[in-house]
């Protein structure tokens, strides 16, 4: 997994990047894994009017870098854009959990194997907008992250099956709400605002205790808040639980065992043995109270990295792969202070 940390403007931070990763000899266009099609090329460009005008700074940030990748910059817009938005997609697992005890918040990131490298852990520390730390298999949206002020959000990607219309999508939202938020509640009245263009779980969490799971895709958004009764929980994975959302089912498609991996996580969070602690979530994402990683990994699927925020304590802990094999390390590079 790369670290990396950048501050300044977005237009600066994300010309650091890009010259960054080309003095390495990194260039994003030769690892997408995925065709760059005319269709996903009209979707980037229709895109463009959105982000104007509900996160220019994601704008100036691609125009940034793609400067200092030295490539062109609409390109670079049709991947960032089309992401979530047009399969494939990432498929993860996140939940969170409180009590008077303590606030935690885990996901794992499952994806391809062949792509591990370019797996990100980040420090961005913007001129404009809150500090977070946050993970990402691709470039600008982030998949999880905490922000300074103990608001953490993680995407799970849902298969489409509402119209492709232009609007904001999962990684891009996770960003946002990372940038421009301090609370849940918060988070949720800004989501109510924003078009969406892809299908998708948020979980949300902050220091409070507050949770909340947001489902929506280009047609529809509903919201979950648990009931705060001793120890409360939301989890998420590649499907929709809501009544709201039962329309949209994407139906028989390869989501990696998603509901298998919900269950997994509903039943251990309802049992006498849950806690909002770190060692609870550390266990839950490692496969300790049944499936949640354990792929194969011959197939070229694993959960690639795995994270714990608690966001009382403010500690952050993290494997830099299948945390089955790879265990969990302190990182205290960043500060959730509040």
């Amino acid at each position: 997994m790369r670290h990396t940390e950048w501050k300044g403007t977005h237009d600066q931070m994300g010309l650091q990047q890009g010259a960054a990763m080309l003095a390495c000899g990194q260039r994003i266009l030769e690892h997408i894994p995925f065709e760059i099609t005319p269709e996903r090329l009209a979707y980037g460009q229709a895109c463009i009017p959105v982000y104007q005008k509900y996160q220019p700074e994601a704008l100036e940030e691609l125009a940034g870098l793609a400067a200092g990748q030295q490539t062109d910059v609409q390109t670079l817009g049709a991947v960032l854009f089309s992401m979530y938005a047009i399969p494939p997609a990432c498929f993860c697992s996140c939940f969170a959990a409180a009590s008077e005890d303590g606030v935690v918040f885990g996901r794992n990131s499952d994806f391809l194997t062949a792509l591990e490298a370019w797996n990100t852990n980040t420090i961005y520390r913007p001129r404009n907008g809150w500090a977070f730390m946050g993970h990402t298999t691709s470039f600008i949206q982030m998949e999880d992250g905490v922000n300074q002020w103990g608001l953490a959000v993680g995407l799970t990607s849902v298969a489409p099956s509402s119209p492709l219309r232009p609007g904001l999508n999962a990684g891009m939202l996770v960003r946002y709400l990372l940038e421009h938020c301090k609370t849940v509640s918060e988070a949720l009245a800004r989501l109510e605002e924003l078009p969406l263009g892809s299908s998708q779980t948020l979980t949300l969490a902050d220091r409070s205790g507050a949770l909340a799971v947001h489902e929506s895709n280009s047609d529809r958004k509903a919201v979950y808040i648990p009931p705060v009764d001793g120890l409360h929980f939301v989890c998420a994975t590649n499907r929709f639980h809501l009544p709201a959302m039962a329309s949209y089912d994407p139906g028989p498609v390869d989501d990696w065992f998603a509901e298998r991996r919900y269950q997994t996580m509903y039943k251990a969070l309802r049992s006498p043995c849950a806690r909002a602690d770190t060692a609870f979530a550390r266990k839950l994402l490692s496969g300790g109270y049944g499936f949640l990683c354990q792929y194969d990994r011959a197939t070229g699927k694993d959960t690639v990295w795995s994270v714990v925020y608690d966001l009382r304590r403010g500690e952050i802990w993290r494997s830099e792969g299948n945390p089955r094999r790879c265990g969990y390390h302190a990182d205290r590079r960043f500060a959730i202070d509040g």
